[in-house]
């Protein structure tokens, strides 16, 4: 009796709180671990791609660096060059060939053989784990100037 004397002294609004139902409070936390996921998801993602950029970017920088050295302080010859950087972790190969212009198909005439000439370099880096699954590929033109005391072309 007392206790029916209680509920109804209580106010209308009151008595019908009772708090979350178990089963709301687990919909409340698969709700709350898929939106977790999904943001440890979108983080794991952010840094694999800076990971990436980072790894892109010191290539480039090998690659840079590489190309300034290449016919400083030796005769720059047509050829394959390839080496590493880093232990292995960048490798690179380097082509140097005659430049042949597409819109002067008869420039061999026309060519001084003691003269200077355009080489062809083509630069390609590679990285990566488990084997080359990364490219950087450069190419750019280099003045070769002929040995004077020898008369032809280094």
């Amino acid at each position: 009796m007392r206790a029916a004397l209680r509920s109804r002294a209580l106010p209308r609004h009151r008595r019908r709180q009772r708090g979350f139902t178990l089963l709301e409070i687990i919909i409340a936390f698969a709700v709350l671990a898929m939106a977790l996921t999904l943001l440890l998801g979108a983080l794991s993602n952010s840094a694999q791609l800076v990971r990436r950029s980072a790894d892109a970017g010191r290539a480039a920088l090998h690659a840079q660096s590489l190309l300034a050295q290449t016919g400083v302080g030796e005769a720059l010859t047509p050829g394959t060059r390839d080496g590493q950087f880093e232990d292995g972790r960048y490798r690179w190969t380097m082509r140097v060939g005659e430049y042949v212009d597409p819109l002067r198909p008869q420039q061999d005439a026309l060519r001084n053989p003691v003269g200077p000439r355009l080489l062809q370099v083509a630069l390609t880096v590679e990285w990566g784990e488990g084997g080359p699954r990364q490219r950087l590929s450069l190419e750019t033109l280099r003045l070769a100037v002929a040995d004077a005391a020898q008369g032809a072309p280094p």
